[in-house]
């Protein structure tokens, strides 16, 4: 059965038609890509299958006891609590249940009556169950492997929600809904405010998602790996194709050429008819006949030719040639507060070269790039721009820095102050700012249409050295590809941070991994770069089982002392690093096993309604019942964390 029906949606904002009676389905273990210019109607769809807003017409039936989460592009709910304990009390229920079971709890204290007494032991006994079934479907253990995939540390877990971030906590909603598993996935932009290492993780975790999946996003990599269906806002409709992106724009291709020549074969066959009419309309034995083709021209129902959406389009300029060394980074270090970031950094940039500055969010990407474009300085060390070095740079908070006053033509004009008014107005077309739109307020534009502005005044003024950082923030598909295109050709320098995969893979010839408070440098896109650490990982593996496998080659080399020496030293490794973990397991474990004895204990009293005679005494074991009972919670969640350790360290150990 499906789990959406969309049937004949309309609806319309601002006077403007986005949707005229469209409609899908979505089905069990769908994986559907929405594609579209920004403002086509792909958030709103998602807010409407949501169920945030409704149409104005036609309906969506949804199945009975279906299970939708979505997130938006931007945290507008509120959070409460600790970011751990509001991931577990994100899963529907689970907030009442305990609230229920707090006041019956509450309830068996003051109630003297043996009858009651009994009914609400029962209650409170099926209140556990629930819980307890809800526990094991949705384990603590789950909420925190995903907290970490995300980037969250361990010691995140009890930071207050509220405290974090906006990009912090549309992490925390993300893994809200991931844990929750719903049967529909709504996601608009979930990479947005991830960095490289958590967008790989999220990669690989919706790959291996089972519930059906509705994803908006404008990195390619990410959407082709992610669907196998593609619903597409086109000027002519809402249009549906199977497979993934890739296909979806080999498949618009094949429709542009077979209605180029359903165009060209009509307008031949008009012709004909034409010259037959002109010739013979008015002798009378072909009268009939060219009136004939008069009524079939007429009645002709006109092919409508091809009329591909508006990108943007743009190159950029011829560019001065600098010297061979761009950039040099020596001895730099720099920190915030008490926080170190950079501790005696050393790098060199190369003409031609385009570097990809990747790492998590907090290690200090922007701050490299802030540092490389003068607009704060080291505590230690110098970077200097090589010879005939000019350089741009397009900055997240750039588009923040633009005066909300002027209008588009205005600010891109600032850029190029000796070129003409038509100049900036052929570069405004270029980013989809013509006619009237050139004169509209900065202050009234979207964050898509302030990037492109941004876009703009880059494109005026390059230079030959170029810092972008998330360039494609706020952009849609189509243009961020057609920014990646553009790039490509770019004759100068690019050094740029980005969590856009397909931007990074496609123009990336080095990565500058940021590691602690040190950069290790690769060569290669990211790609490249993954296949470089898992390279890392195999050999790992295999010195390991080598070095197991061929002990009496080696050791045949050495003296039976030096021999029993290596073996005593590892196995004082092994006692040392895994003895604690060891000892922490046994005494969690007997500490779990008591706690479960004494709940057992508790519940076999609590059942007795005898025990209620007395309020005190049943107060008393209700007391020790909840505090048993979370105690085991926590010492459970500490149990599966150490195990992990110990697993972490004896691959490590390669045992």
């Amino acid at each position: 059965m499906s789990l959406v029906i969309i049937s004949n949606l309309s609806i319309t904002f601002s006077g403007k038609n986005l949707f005229h009676q469209i409609g899908f389905q979505v089905e069990p273990g769908d994986r559907i890509g929405l594609v579209g210019p920004n403002g086509s109607g792909k958030t709103t769809l998602l807010r409407l299958i949501g169920g945030e807003i409704s149409p104005d017409t036609g309906e969506i039936k949804k199945r009975k006891g279906i299970r939708i989460g979505y997130l938006p592009q931007d945290v507008h709910t509120a959070l409460s609590g600790k970011v751990l304990q509001s991931i577990l009390d994100s899963i529907p229920g689970r907030v009442r249940l305990r609230d229920e079971m707090m006041r019956v709890e509450e309830s068996l204290k003051n109630i003297q009556n043996k009858d009651s007494q009994l009914k609400l032991a029962k209650e409170l006994a099926e209140l556990h169950q629930e819980i307890s079934y809800l526990d094991r479907q949705f384990p603590s253990h789950e909420a925190e492997k995903i907290l970490a995939g995300l980037g969250f540390r361990s010691e995140d877990f009890d930071i207050p929600a509220s405290s974090l971030s906006e990009g912090w906590k549309m992490r925390t909603v993300l893994g809200s809904l991931l844990y929750q598993s719903p049967d529909l996935l709504l996601l608009d932009e979930p990479t947005n405010h991830l960095d490289i290492p958590s967008v790989h993780w999220l990669d690989q975790f919706l790959q291996t998602y089972k519930g059906a999946i509705i994803l908006v996003s404008h990195d390619r990599d990410f959407l082709n790996r992610q669907i196998n269906r593609i619903i597409s806002f086109e000027p002519e409709g809402l249009k549906t194709y199977s497979g993934n992106y890739d296909f979806y724009l080999k498949a618009r291709e094949d429709e542009k050429l077979i209605r180029l020549r359903q165009v060209r074969n009509q307008e031949q066959k008009i012709k004909d008819a034409e010259r037959f009419i002109e010739r013979f309309r008015y002798k009378a034995t072909k009268a009939r006949q060219a009136q004939s083709k008069i009524k079939l021209i007429k009645k002709m129902e006109l092919v409508k030719s091809y009329h591909p959406q508006k990108t943007i389009h743009f190159s950029f300029p011829a560019i001065l040639r600098s010297g061979r060394e761009v950039v040099a980074i020596k001895g730099v270090t720099k920190g915030f507060d008490k926080k170190v970031v950079y501790t005696n950094i050393n790098l060199t940039v190369l003409r031609g070269e385009r570097i990809a500055i990747i790492g998590p969010n907090g290690a200090g990407k922007t701050t490299l790039l802030r540092m490389i474009a003068g607009e704060i300085t080291p505590d230690h060390g110098e970077i200097t721009l090589g010879h005939k070095v000019t350089m741009a740079y397009f900055a997240q908070h750039h588009t923040d820095m633009l005066d909300p006053r002027k209008t588009i033509v205005e600010e891109v004009s600032l850029a190029a102050p000796n070129e003409t008014i038509g100049f900036a107005r052929t570069v405004c077309g270029a980013f989809l700012f013509s006619g009237d739109d050139v004169d509209k307020s900065i202050g009234v534009l979207s964050g898509g249409e302030k990037a492109r502005v941004s876009l703009a005044k880059l494109l005026v003024k390059p230079g030959n050295l170029m810092l972008m950082d998330e360039p494609t923030n706020h952009l849609d598909l189509i243009s961020s590809e057609i920014l990646i295109d553009s790039l490509t050709d770019y004759k100068g320098t690019l050094i740029f941070v980005s969590h856009n995969q397909s931007f990074v893979n496609r123009l990336a010839t080095k990565i500058w991994d940021i590691q602690g408070d040190q950069i290790e440098e690769y060569p290669g896109n990211l790609n490249e770069y993954y296949d470089h650490l898992d390279r890392i990982a195999k050999t790992s593996s295999e010195e390991s089982d080598k070095k197991q496998s061929q002990i009496a080659p080696n050791t045949e080399r050495k003296s039976r002392r030096a021999k029993k020496k290596e073996a005593a030293e590892k196995r004082q490794l092994i006692r040392e690093t895994l003895k604690p973990i060891q000892e922490k397991l046994l005494v969690l474990e007997e500490r779990i096993s008591d706690l479960e004895k004494r709940q057992k204990e508790l519940e076999s009293i609590l059942s007795d309604p005898a025990v209620f005679a007395d309020k005190n005494k049943s107060s008393s074991f209700l007391n020790e019942y909840s505090e048993v009972r979370e105690k085991g919670k926590e010492l459970i969640a500490r149990w599966e964390f150490a195990q992990e350790q110990l697993e972490s360290a004896k691959k490590d150990l390669g045992i």
